[in-house]
């Protein structure tokens, strides 16, 4: 009996000192297929039906030239005719489409104000077409447009939430073209990376060759090369399938990205720093106004004076001590300046600071 409770207590305290495995990602999570990308189209078109919230006609003349265009087409002469409605807006259509898209499918679009219109709100999109940058028409975009944001004013007072002059269409285009790619007919491509890293790009090689192969090459640390090897009978849309769901454990370089605007401070695990004595103070100045109305006595000839009373407070960061920050890792780094109680601005100067005296092995990028 003692000697199995032994031997399980010596599991368990194995158990507990072995270092914790490493964390692992699919390949398709973290890799880009050669070719295999969205393409961005763009249009423009009229919104129309808007209750009085549109152009003015008078300030965006392109705006007037559009209407007698599309009506022209229609059969509706209004050449020499002086325009007033409020109720149609110049707009800009962007949208994405998806990589292998056919004929018929439909994909959202986003449409923005180009003029001077001040909501979008219950307005419809005219039948407009959407280019790619080879000036080719791959979809046409139509359909009522959904504001997220919402505007209401009186004589008086306002309020407003969100942006009313950009608006989403579900499903608003059909695709009419689709993008020629016959990935079915080729032997090799390749991978690329989105976060180009040499151990990353090795890993993923040695991983996808262990299980077929003469598979992979690394050919650069955002890029490895993937082909069917000789005598396994597959095409290389049956080998991507089976490559996307393998395990890699990605590897990554310290990193910590700032945003002075926000106030925003991210660092990845692998941040390391060297022994270094930090003081963090400031200078603060408190500025008050109180001030007293001196009232004449009974029965005289005084006025009534306004007195300024101003109590000015300086605080120059004296009780601000130095510590040290001792460790090598991010829980060391986040423990030691949660403790000289800094704010996330302060946070982004200390950082500097120390990657400056060479204390912070990590790469800072600002926002």
């Amino acid at each position: 009996m003692l000697r199995s409770w032994a031997l399980v207590l010596l599991a368990m305290l194995g158990a507990m000192s072995a270092p914790a495995a490493a964390q692992t990602t699919r390949i398709k999570d973290i890799v880009d297929v050669e070719n295999v990308r969205e393409n961005q189209l763009v249009g423009y078109g009229l919104v129309v039906g808007l209750a009085g919230t549109g152009d003015r006609i008078r300030n965006v003349p392109f705006t007037e030239e559009s209407m007698q265009a599309m009506l022209e087409r229609m059969g509706v002469n209004t050449r020499g005719t002086q325009m007033k409605t409020q109720n149609v807006a110049a707009v800009s259509i962007t949208a994405t489409m998806p990589a292998f898209a056919r004929s018929g499918s439909k994909i959202d679009v986003q449409v923005s104000a180009l003029g001077d219109a001040t909501s979008l709100q219950g307005g419809t999109l005219i039948a407009s077409s959407l280019r790619a940058m080879d000036g080719e028409i791959y979809a046409v975009a139509q359909g009522p447009v959904a504001v997220s944001g919402f505007k209401g004013q009186g004589q008086a007072a306002s309020v407003s939430r969100g942006v009313t002059t950009s608006a989403r269409i579900a499903g608003g285009a059909i695709i009419e073209r689709e993008v020629p790619f016959a990935l079915g007919q080729s032997t090799s491509l390749k991978l690329a990376l989105r976060n180009p890293d040499f151990a990353t790009a090795d890993r993923i090689a040695r991983v996808i060759n262990g299980k077929f192969p003469g598979a992979a090459e690394m050919l650069d640390p955002a890029t490895v090369q993937l082909r069917v090897p000789n005598g396994l009978q597959t095409s290389i849309i049956d080998l991507v399938t089976k490559v996307e769901t393998l395990e890699v454990s990605v590897d990554q370089a310290a990193r910590v990205v700032v945003n002075e605007a926000s106030g925003t401070v991210v660092m990845n695990s692998e941040v390391r720093i060297s022994p270094v004595a930090i003081a963090q103070g400031g200078l603060t100045i408190t500025v008050s106004e109180s001030p007293q109305v001196s009232q004449p006595n009974a029965l005289s000839n005084g006025t009534t004076q306004v007195v300024p009373r101003t109590q000015v407070g300086v605080d120059d960061g004296g009780g601000a001590s130095l510590a040290i920050v001792n460790g090598a890792s991010l829980k060391d780094l986040v423990s030691g300046l949660n403790t000289l109680g800094v704010s996330p601005r302060d946070l982004i100067t200390i950082l500097q600071a120390m990657k400056t005296a060479g204390a912070l092995q990590a790469e800072i990028e600002v926002q």
